[in-house]
């Protein structure tokens, strides 16, 4: 299986240790397929956690871009007091 990126269910569910060790090790998804298409992936869990982390970081970036455009069109702002007393924190 060395240097396959991509592997049949089947094929993955026998040799389910080794898969999980290609992608642990080398860093790279292996592609379960069934049918000749994929289905599934099996990634490093640290990977797994990079890619959430950056995925919440982009949608931050995107949140703050549009309330930056809205204030920008005139928004009405919010008072910090109200924020605080909405999330409970007062």
């Amino acid at each position: 299986m060395n240097g396959m990126s991509q592997v049949t269910v089947s094929d993955a569910r026998a040799r389910f240790a080794e898969v999980i060790d290609q992608a642990r090790v080398q860093h790279d998804p292996v592609y379960l397929t069934r049918h000749g298409r994929r289905v599934a992936a099996v990634i490093d869990a640290s990977d797994l956690d990079r890619l959430i982390e950056a995925a919440e970081d982009l949608a931050d970036l995107a949140a703050a871009r549009a309330a930056r455009q809205e204030l920008a069109a005139g928004a009405a702002t919010i008072p910090w007091d109200e924020v605080k007393a909405s999330l409970g924190l007062t």
